[in-house]
């Protein structure tokens, strides 16, 4: 398998006033040992800026990366670049970048016919979708959704700010939590036109102030899990993939009882099994692990690991279930954990790697077509 990092390449101003120097030369590409979990470095592609999220299309032929800026060529945005891939080597060839029309786009969903790009402009608060090209290229943007208003948190919440995008594996709707509303908004997907329009119910909302951030689908898709930034807590949905509809199950703090510091939640991801899911708490610096119900879909705390860095920004599961990868952003390292298939602890495989302001880990596995 092949593992690819996102890196923020240049100085960021964040929603929370502080500033990160961005120490990364691009995307970096290393090959996983696939007993021992060791990462080596084979290629890296430089001349990208803040490339902070990454995404393949099914075919596993090109990659997709924002670039995470406020502004590009004098305007008020940031931009998405497409490039074709090697899925041997890791090597990537420029294709083209396109205007997101916002600032700061820092998530990228590819849909499952590879005909469109779905990008969140965190910092102006908005949505836009673009054309994929057959040659993988994207074409300019055929919908764009500016978002509206703000929630309680005077700092973090003083507009919108949508944080991430998701679409069901059906490719009927498009979910995107809402940081900076306290939402978590379903869009439905007109794939003829290439646009989107509000579902028939729009949204759910949160607990005020919860934050938002990501969220994860249960392999069986009658599942959703919402990770909220802001109070360090995970909501499980249920989901009705014929109407778009969501349902609070529960809700859980992601931080271990008694935790008096500071720490907010980044990123969710459930195991291919299904039998767990995961989440990321920066500040306390660990992964939370989670069993879950396969009935019910509620879930119980299985326990924290430490992510052996500072700030867990991303990490990623590999497509077998067997490694867990996290990209610590702020001890610029990577920390490589082997997954128990009974329990869902982890343990560390060794050594942490260095990888300069890390923000994205994205498996690539070698039998693709």
């Amino acid at each position: 398998m092949l593992v690819f990092v996102g890196t923020y390449t240049e100085p960021i101003l964040f929603g929370t006033g502080e500033i990160v120097q961005g120490k990364g030369e691009g995307i970096y590409v290393y090959r996983i040992e696939e007993t021992s979990g060791a990462l080596e470095l084979i290629n890296k592609t430089t001349g990208v800026a803040n490339p902070s999220y990454l995404a393949f299309d099914s075919t596993q032929r090109f990659l997709y990366a924002v670039n995470e800026l406020k502004k590009f060529e004098g305007q008020p945005t940031g931009t998405i670049s497409a490039f074709a891939m090697d899925p041997k080597t890791g090597k990537l060839e420029f294709l083209n970048r396109q205007l997101t029309h916002g600032t700061d786009p820092l998530h990228v969903v590819i849909d499952r016919r590879n005909e469109y790009a779905f990008v969140a402009n965190f910092m102006s608060g908005s949505v836009c979708v673009l054309p994929v090209l057959k040659d993988g290229s994207l074409a300019k943007a055929s919908d764009f959704i500016q978002h509206q208003g703000s929630g309680i948190n005077p700092i973090r919440q003083n507009g919108p700010h949508p944080h991430s995008v998701w679409l069901d594996r059906a490719n009927r709707f498009l979910l995107v939590p809402e940081l900076g509303l306290d939402k978590l908004i379903v869009y439905k997907f007109d794939r003829k036109r290439g646009m989107l329009e509000p579902n028939r119910v729009p949204w759910i909302k949160t607990t005020p102030g919860a934050g938002p951030r990501h969220m994860a689908f249960h392999p069986s898709g009658k599942f959703a899990y919402l990770i909220n930034e802001l109070d360090s807590t995970m909501i499980v949905l249920r989901y009705d993939g014929q109407t778009g509809t969501l349902k609070v199950l529960q809700a859980v703090s992601t931080l271990p009882d008694g935790f008096k510091g500071a720490s907010t939640c980044s990123h969710v991801e459930v195991s291919p099994s299904g039998a767990f899911v995961y989440g990321s708490n920066r500040g306390h610096d660990s992964i939370v692990i989670y069993r879950i119900d396969q009935r019910t879909g509620k879930i119980t705390l299985v326990g924290h690991e430490s992510s052996k860095g500072r700030t867990p920004r991303n990490f990623a599961i590999d497509p077998t279930g067997g490694f867990l990868l996290v990209a610590n952003q702020d001890s610029d390292s990577i920390a490589s954990f082997r997954i128990n298939p009974q329990t869902g602890k982890l343990t560390s495989t060794g050594p942490v790697l260095q990888v300069p302001t890390p923000v994205c880990v994205r498996f690539l596995r070698h039998n693709v077509r």
